[in-house]
């Protein structure tokens, strides 16, 4: 660890921002990982109103814990404007970055062109079955053809950027799709190591069937349906 933190002594902290709601089965995990970082400045929780011990749980692990509206998009944009670091992180409350994250990252940062643009991580699901690579192989392809990485993938950018593109838009869902497309193609790269997300909600709904109905939210966001709509069938 020593020497760890003595090769990420200039690199400038992150300020990892992370919406919840009545996610304290994973929040702890989470957080525990992050704080292990000598990449990480600060973490934000950025709390929607939580019911169960969500809260408590990232307060008692070293976050900073605010309260903001409902709706990933509210949440998201009140944490970017809680940080107190210039590179922002947003990531999901039920996903973990792989070991070799902080070297991955640190290169990305050490980039002349650094501040000119976004990264996130590839994605992959704490889960062994076949079904769960099939499924990372298609993220992999979505990211590479269509450009567009979603909030569970991490979202890595510098606060100048984030601001001149205007940052996120106040919606309850689609607000990673919403700020991705206004980045741009040239704007968006890989950083090169994994995160991995919960796939529970896979095993619960199918790896055929919410895939599926992902699909359709993000066909019915293109075709101009409002995000206050498509969250009803997104669940």
């Amino acid at each position: 660890m020593p020497l760890l933190c003595e090769h990420y002594k200039n690199i400038t902290p992150l300020s990892v921002i992370i919406p919840t709601l009545n996610a304290a089965e994973t929040i702890d995990q989470t957080l525990a990982a992050l704080f292990l970082s000598a990449l990480v400045g600060e973490v934000i929780v950025a709390d929607g109103g939580s019911t169960d011990m969500t809260v408590c749980v990232a307060r008692k692990a070293g976050a900073r814990v605010i309260l903001a509206p409902r709706g990933r998009g509210p949440q998201l944009a009140a944490g970017a404007s809680a940080a107190l670091n210039n590179w922002l992180l947003f990531m999901h409350a039920d996903c973990r970055l792989e070991p070799a994250w902080e070297v991955a990252v640190s290169v990305f940062l050490a980039a002349p062109a650094a501040a000119t643009r976004a990264g996130y991580f590839d994605l992959a699901l704490d889960d062994a079955a076949p079904a769960a690579r099939r499924l990372e192989r298609a993220v992999a392809w979505r990211c590479r053809r269509l450009a567009l990485p979603y909030g569970d993938q991490g979202l890595l950018i510098a606060r100048s950027l984030y601001e001149a593109v205007g940052g996120f838009a106040p919606l309850p869902l689609m607000e990673d799709v919403d700020l991705v497309r206004r980045l741009g193609r040239r704007r968006l790269v890989p950083i090169g190591a994994r995160c991995f997300a919960s796939a529970q909600r896979y095993r619960r709904d199918g790896y055929l069937r919410r895939p599926l109905r992902n699909l359709l939210c993000l066909g019915l966001y293109f075709a101009g349906v409002p995000p206050s709509r498509i969250v009803r069938l997104y669940g």
